[in-house]
């Protein structure tokens, strides 16, 4: 898990948190968090305001759905509190993810640009309006898989690549 950007003095915060590995999560957050909020905007404004079912292509809606939980609606009873719990959740792993990335092999650093950038993007929503956006409805005939966003998708994708890098990547020292 080790990688050319990590140093053997960690003790200074502000190499930690601004180094390059530091950085190169923090583009992926960002690059995933304007694309996820950009492309919940526009739903809002288009199918949440008429909604309906738009067909994509033959294996794809958008639909307008409020998530009051996590993955596929789970926790969607939880209230408030866990709603607020999901958010703190959100950021701390966030937080951990910078505070490590100088320890994480580059697909790590990948994963945890992809999963920071996600679960701030629904911690946005959260926050804005105590629910999460999703709207991508993926199908094959009558069996569709639980509709989700942007956000979520980076989630799937950054996990996929954690779960790949502690099972086949390879140390560098």
């Amino acid at each position: 898990m080790k990688n050319e950007d990590q140093h053997t003095d960690h003790s200074c915060l502000g190499d930690r948190l601004t180094g390059p590995a530091a950085r190169r999560v923090a583009i992926l957050l960002v690059f995933v968090l304007l694309l996820d909020q950009i492309s919940k905007q526009f739903v809002l404004n288009w199918i949440f305001a008429a909604p309906g079912i738009y067909p994509v292509m033959p294996f794809l809606n958008f639909v307008p759905v409020w998530n009051p939980g996590i993955s596929f609606g789970m926790l969607a009873d939880g209230g408030q509190g866990v709603r607020a719990g999901l958010t703190l959740l959100a950021f701390a792993v966030v937080g951990w993810f910078f505070w490590q990335a100088s320890r994480l092999d580059h697909v790590q650093q990948i994963a945890a640009g992809l999963i920071s950038g996600g679960a701030t993007g629904n911690a946005i929503d959260r926050l804005r309006f105590g629910k999460v956006v999703d709207f991508i409805d993926v199908y094959v005939q009558s069996w569709h898989w639980p509709t989700f966003n942007v956000a979520d998708a980076a989630i799937t994708v950054g996990a996929t690549f954690w779960v790949y890098s502690i099972f086949f990547a390879q140390e560098t020292n």
